[in-house]
C-alpha cells in the first residue's frame, strides 16, 4: 500500500552503531542508504549463502549521521503551523527496542533548549519552545495546555498527577472519546512545561536482552493550543489544535530478547497494540469501511486524531547492526505495509 494522502507520511530513522556492538569486534552494518534515491533504504540480507538487497521506499530516510535538529525540521516544524490553524497533528517514533525511539522523542534536554540548535534535545523539548516562540508573534490570544498519559499492559495512567490512579476512557455528547480525569496543566511558557515535566519520568522500563532499559509501555504527550482569531466578517473564532507525540513501546522478538512471564505479557499486548494501530491506519488511508479503534486502548485514546482532519507522521527507528537484522526488516515491512 502507498498513500498518496498528506494526511500520513513515513519517515525512517537509523541510529549509529552502539558501542558495544562496536567493541564486540563482529559489527557489520546491512543498512545503506540510496545515494541516488534519497528517501530509500537498502538492506543487505544474507541467507543460506546469498546476499541480496532489499530496498524500501518512505516519505524521507534519516541516515546515521543524521542530528536531532535535522529530525525536527523534516517532521515537525510543520506540524506547529498546522495545530495553529486548527489541526490535530500525532507524531509517532515506532521501532524494534534499542533503536532510539525515545531518545528521538525525548533526547536530552534542558531549559536551555533552541528549536533550532542542533543539541541532544528530541522533538518534545523543541515542539514547546518553538510553540511559545510562534504564539508570542502573533496578535491573539491563546492559551496552552499539556497532557501526558502512560498505556501500559492496557491500563492507562497520569504522568503529571502525583497520584498513581487508573484512568478511563470515555465518550462525550459528540462521541468524542475522552480521558476522565487526566490532568490538563495550562501552561504560559517553556519554563512552565519544564516544570511540569521534572520528575514526571516514571515511564514502565526493564532490561531485556536487547537493551538494558527498554520502555515496556506507550506514552503519548500531548499540546492543545486555543487562539482567538477574527474572521472576515469581523466575528471572534476560537481555533483549537492538538499535537501528540508518542513514543511506542518497543515492538521486539520474544524470543530474541529473552522475555519471560511479565515481560512475555508486555510483550505480546504491546505487539498487539501495535498491530492495531497499523491496522487502523490502513484502513483510514485505504477507506476500507470499518476502523478498528476499539481494539486496542492505544488507537482509541488516538481515535479523535487520526482521522479526518487530522494529520499523521511516523518516525520508524531502525538499528544498522547484522544481529538485529530480522528485527529492522519486520519495521521496514511494517512501517511501508501499514503506513505508507
Amino acid at each position: 500500500m502507498k498513500s498518496n494522502s498528506q494526511q500520513v507520511k513515513v519517515f525512517l530513522r537509523c541510529r549509529p552503531p552502539l558501542k558495544r556492538e562496536l567493541s564486540s569486534g563482529q559489527y557489520r552494518s546491512v543498512v545503506s542508504c540510496n545515494v541516488e534515491r534519497p528517501n530509500s533504504v537498502n538492506i543487505r540480507v544474507e541467507r543460506d549463502g546469498q546476499t541480496f538487497i532489499k530496498t524500501f521506499d518512505f516519505d524521507g530516510v534519516f541516515n546515521q549521521t543524521a542530528n536531532q535538529l535535522d529530525v525536527y525540521k523534516r517532521v515537525a516544524v510543520h506540524s506547529i503551523e498546522e495545530m495553529l490553524k486548527g489541526y490535530d497533528c500525532t507524531i509517532f517514533a515506532y521501532g524494534q527496542t534499542g533503536t532510539g525511539k525515545t531518545y528521538t522523542m525525548e533526547g536530552r534536554p534542558s531549559r536551555e533548549t533552541k528549536w533550532d540548535v542542533n543539541s541532544d534535545a528530541g522533538l518534545i523539548p523543541r515542539v514547546c519552545q518553538h510553540l511559545f516562540e510562534e504564539l508570542e508573534n502573533i496578535d491573539s490570544e491563546y492559551s496552552v495546555q499539556i497532557s501526558y498519559v502512560e498505556l501500559y499492559n492496557e491500563k492507562l495512567r497520569d504522568l503529571l498527577s502525583p497520584h498513581y490512579s487508573e484512568l478511563k476512557l470515555l465518550n462525550d455528547s459528540k462521541g468524542n472519546v475522552i480521558i476522565e480525569g487526566v490532568e490538563e496543566v495550562v501552561v504560559h511558557s517553556n519554563e512552565n512545561v519544564y516544570d511540569c515535566l521534572d520528575g514526571c519520568w516514571k515511564r514502565k522500563t526493564a532490561s531485556t536482552k536487547m537493551n538494558e532499559n527498554s520502555s515496556r509501555s506507550h506514552t503519548v504527550f500531548t499540546i492543545t493550543t486555543h487562539v482567538k482569531s477574527r474572521n472576515s466578517g469581523e466575528e471572534d473564532i476560537l481555533i483549537t489544535g492538538k499535537l501528540h507525540l508518542v513514543d511506542l513501546a518497543g515492538s521486539e522478538n520474544i524470543g530474541r530478547s529473552g522475555a519471560t512471564n511479565m515481560r512475555a505479557q508486555e510483550a505480546g499486548k504491546i505487539n498487539k497494540s501495535l498491530l492495531t494501530l497499523g491496522r487502523v491506519i490502513t484502513a483510514l488511508v485505504e477507506k476500507t469501511g470499518r476502523v478498528p479503534y476499539r481494539d486496542s486502548l492505544l488507537t482509541r485514546i488516538l481515535q479523535n486524531s487520526l482521522g479526518g482532519k487530522a494529520k499523521t507522521n511516523i518516525i520508524a527507528t531502525i538499528s544498522p547492526a547484522h544481529i538485529n537484522l530480522e528485527e529492522t526488516l519486520s519495521t521496514c515491512i511494517y512501517a511501508s505495509r501499514y503506513f505508507y
